[in-house]
């Protein structure tokens, strides 16, 4: 590898850590609007938290969790130049990401049609807290949930790439910088479903 291409690859790496950086800005403040609205309603946050169904939270939690995985290992497949496998586990993080999307939908389908939604004259009759728990939880889940999107098409794109040859041993930055978004999804999954899906 040239010293200009070094420095392409290290700069490609940095600009995708900048880029991390700023998502976790992106949720450190949802979190953080969560802690301050928690400690004002602590026992609304618990009733809320009641209501949503833990085994399909740790389903998709397994799920990503799996997916990210499957990525690793297709970093480490197209570092020994097996595209073959780089593809096949490239495509079953894809197939993760669309299994989490789906059940995700399933999730706020039934609370929808049990009245559960920001603005639902169910939630707006209960108490207060109830309401921002809810509104929180759909502002969180729903942008996460648009980040798996936006990481799947990243991913079905770079496996194309793959295919064709395009990133190899010999240049991965792409996929490597992909699956470190991923990683990251997962990440943030992984303090969304104890804040939410566990609250005792």
């Amino acid at each position: 590898m040239s010293q200009s291409e070094h420095k392409d690859y290290a700069g490609d790496k940095l600009g995708m850590w900048l880029f991390l950086f700023t998502e976790l800005l992106l949720f450190g403040g949802m979190f953080l609007l969560y802690a301050v609205y928690l400690a004002r309603y602590p026992q609304e946050f618990v009733t809320g938290g009641h209501q949503l169904n833990v085994a399909l939270g740790a389903v998709n939690t397994v799920v990503l969790l799996t997916s990210s995985l499957l990525a690793a290992m297709a970093v480490s497949a197209i570092q020994r130049n097996d595209r073959r496998l780089a593809i096949l586990l490239l495509s079953g993080t894809v197939v993760c990401a669309a299994a989490f999307l789906a059940i995700k939908y399933l999730e706020w389908s039934a609370k929808i049609q049990h009245g559960i939604f920001p603005g639902s004259p169910k939630l707006a009759a209960g108490p207060p807290g109830e309401s921002v728990f809810f509104s929180l939880y759909y502002l969180t889940t729903g942008i996460h949930g648009l980040h798996v999107l936006i990481g799947a098409t990243l991913l079905t794109w770079v496996t194309l790439k793959v295919k064709h040859n395009a990133v190899h041993s010999g240049d991965y930055v792409l996929l490597e910088n992909s699956a470190l978004y991923w990683h990251l999804v997962d990440l943030i999954w992984i303090f969304i479903f104890p804040l939410y899906y566990l609250m005792l």
